[in-house]
């Protein structure tokens, strides 16, 4: 499946996007492209171990701070944007 596709149906499905890709910013920042939300996963392989509690972790505190938001999350460290166009 091509990027924008994922990015068509996790619109339609009113999901958020969870990847390592960094072309997903891309198509976000430069293309204008429709999103609920990203989470931009950044976890080196020693500290991988803890990248599903911290994602828990990051929507039990931020929740609904997350939609309309292009989120970069690092090992201690969570930085949240809005999207460009403030789609959600």
């Amino acid at each position: 499946m091509q990027d924008q596709e994922v990015m068509d149906l996790s619109v339609r499905e009113k999901r958020v996007l969870i990847t390592e890709d960094k072309d997903f910013g891309q198509l976000v920042y430069a293309h204008g492209t429709s999103s609920r939300a990203v989470i931009l996963i950044r976890y080196p392989v020693p500290v991988r171990q803890r990248l599903s509690t911290d994602i828990v972790k990051l929507v039990q505190q931020k929740g609904e701070a997350l939609q309309g938001g292009f989120v970069v999350l690092e090992p201690g460290r969570v930085r949240i944007a809005r999207l460009p166009r403030g789609d959600t």
